[in-house]
């Protein structure tokens, strides 16, 4: 995912997104400990993707906040 993409999604979007990626995360970790992870590299993809989400997000509160 682009970060383009993310700050043109809306907060209801991100929201939505974030708890895919934390599922999918979470699925990784999983696979990974029971060592049918095909692409390790995925996780921190994820884990990238994550950070953005909660960046564009928190960027957001502040701006509405002021």
């Amino acid at each position: 995912m682009k970060f383009n993409e993310i700050l043109e999604m809306a907060d209801v979007e991100l929201n939505q997104k974030l708890a895919e990626l934390k599922s999918e995360l979470f699925n990784l970790r999983f696979q990974l400990e029971i060592n049918q992870l095909d692409n390790p590299m995925r996780i921190k993809e994820v884990k990238k993707n994550i950070a953005q989400i909660k960046t564009v997000l928190r960027e957001r509160e502040l701006k509405n906040a002021n």
